[in-house]
């Protein structure tokens, strides 16, 4: 197939990645560990473990795991925010062979009772202040070893500080009784008597069950393997070579490691270059990520849309230096043009959008991070990474805005399928396709843009209305702050929008929306009900929930 996008990649940026290069995901960590060993890896409230420090510390984990009896295949679950025991406890897990479920520790018992139970979890490692949770669940899965851990367990003397606060004044773990525990530190003590059983680990093997979102149905797990691992972290380090110079970067990680995107980008790819990643534990604290900012001055930071726009509203992000940042990277959701475009004005910096999906590791598409950015798209496909456009008979569009269609993907990267759900990964891989259930067009010069989600789309009296686009005009209203758009039964017209928002400025009303949209939307798009809200519902990393907006009018 014809591939439009090659004659607009970087300079240095090659046209294809090697996902052979390494045996496995650990293959490549290991050089880096020894490559960069005397460089920070991680730094979260002042503590630094170095690439040495983390060499050390997983190998002993990965002991104390065998020691256990936990064998190579099978499942552990990481659940807890960003703190350094993640990075030890997911390379620990990996260099004996276990298999990693990536664990959002906001998730309610009932949402961790499916988790666990549907990978086969044999262990987790689990932050105190969810304990609780588990402790009601526990006895319907197949967890025997549990390992705990507090906020403030690899801090130093700073964190018995920090968890007395955590446990007496703010009062932030909930009383909890599980049998058999053992504390995560007492793991590394232990582990230093054991050595790790030898095991062949090979590329095709499946490292990681990552949970989709769950917002569109059951969640499912998908297997992502060494190679698929491999090969995005190469993508995404190829991609971004021109500005990231080995050994000499700061990344800011706003976003929770357990999700896809901070997991593959910050946590592994950016290893690659020897960079540093600054853990932030709670990314809705934007003083104190403000505060982690000034004091570390970023090269990169990723994040999403809400994040974005949340700091371009905080007093004090403008007075933060900019001058060393050469990147920022959205992901997850759509980039508004409105936040962009401030982005821009107050960092000088642009703000990147990039596309993927838990299914392919997850980047699929990033715009160059150079002039050539193109706002409103999604760039183009990164390194042996093919897209293209299907109808819904399956046949392939060319390019154009009036050929829109369905989005599928082939790449290295892609999922070997979802985890004991053969039917579910037929119906998502076809042919080697991903179909990835959005919608958009390819522009003829090989850049992306997405429409919206299928199950999103709203149909005013025959006509499309992508929620996206909506959103978007609302965005550039200088007295909104957030939105979301849904359709909503009309007798009439079938659906109509109706707009959910979050006001910047008090004096915003109903009719100003409507006028707004009306100056920037055809007829049809525009809202004919307004909703203001304090604040609209968010997954934990800052993805408004479209779906929860529309349950409750069930």
């Amino acid at each position: 197939m014809e591939k439009p996008w090659l004659q607009h990649y970087p300079n240095d940026v090659p046209a294809n990645i090697d996902p052979d290069k390494y045996a496995s995901v650990m293959a490549m960590v290991e050089e880096c560990f020894e490559k960069y060993k005397d460089l920070p890896a991680f730094i979260s409230m002042g503590k630094t473990l170095t690439f040495g420090d983390l060499d050390r510390l997983s190998k002993n984990f990965g002991a104390y795991l065998h020691s256990r009896g936990l064998e190579p295949g099978d499942r552990i679950a990481i659940m807890m925010p960003n703190l350094l025991q993640y990075p030890v406890a997911l390379f620990g897990a990996l260099r004996a062979g276990l298999i990693l479920v990536n664990t959002n520790p906001l998730y309610t018992p009932r949402e961790m009772r499916h988790q666990f139970a549907d990978s086969g979890a044999k262990a987790v490692v689990i932050a105190e202040n969810f304990a609780a949770n588990l402790q009601q669940i526990i006895g319907e899965t197949q967890i025997k070893t549990v390992i705990l851990t507090s906020i403030g367990e690899m801090l130093g003397l700073k964190g018995a500080i920090v968890n007395f606060v955590v446990r007496n004044i703010k009062r932030m773990v909930p009383k909890y009784n599980i049998s058999n525990t053992v504390w995560f530190g007492e793991t590394l003590k232990q582990g230093r008597k054991f050595t790790i059983k030898p095991f062949q680990s090979n590329p095709d093997d499946t490292i990681a069950l990552q949970y989709t979102g769950g917002t569109t149905g059951v969640s499912k797990g998908a297997m992502l393997t060494n190679r698929n691992l491999v090969a995005n972290m190469l993508q995404i380090r190829a991609w971004l070579s021109p500005i990231l110079p080995e050994g000499n970067v700061i990344a800011l990680c706003p976003l929770p490691l357990y999700h896809i995107f901070a997991f593959t980008v910050n946590c592994l790819a950016f290893m690659n270059c020897g960079a540093r990643n600054v853990l932030i534990v709670n990314a809705r604290d934007l003083k104190a990520l403000i505060r982690e900012w000034r004091t570390h001055q970023p090269n990169i930071v990723t994040g999403v849309n809400t994040l974005f726009n949340g700091l371009l509203h905080h007093p004090d992000f403008g007075n933060l230096d900019f001058s060393g940042l050469k990147a920022a990277v959205g992901g997850g959701m759509a980039v508004q043009r409105a936040v962009a475009e401030r982005w821009q004005q107050v960092t000088g910096c642009q703000l990147t959008e990039g596309y993927g999906m838990t299914e392919s590791s997850p980047v699929l598409t990033v715009n160059p991070v150079d002039q050539s950015m193109r706002l409103g798209t999604i760039g183009m496909p990164v390194p042996s990474t093919d897209l293209r456009i299907a109808d819904d008979n399956g046949n392939i569009l060319p390019p154009g805005p009036e050929n829109t269609g369905e989005i599928q993907a082939r790449g290295p990267q892609v999922m070997k399928g979802y985890w004991q759900r053969p039917d579910a990964t037929a119906e998502t891989i076809k042919d080697g396709w991903l179909c990835t259930g959005d919608v958009g067009f390819m522009h003829p010069d090989g850049f992306f843009q997405i429409v919206d989600r299928k199950k999103d789309m709203i149909l005013v009296s025959g006509f499309n209305v992508y929620p996206n686009e909506i959103e978007d005009v609302l965005a550039m209203h200088p007295k909104v702050r957030e939105s979301c758009a849904l359709g909503i039964p009309d007798e009439k017209s079938g659906e109509v929008v109706k707009a959910y928002i979050v006001k910047k400025d008090a004096s915003l009303t109903e009719q100003e929306v409507i006028d707004f949209c009306r100056e920037n939307l055809t007829g049809y798009k525009v809202p004919k009900q307004v909703e203001f809200r304090d604040e609209l519902p968010k997954t934990n990393i800052g993805k408004i929930l479209r779906r929860a907006l529309r349950d409750e009018k069930k």
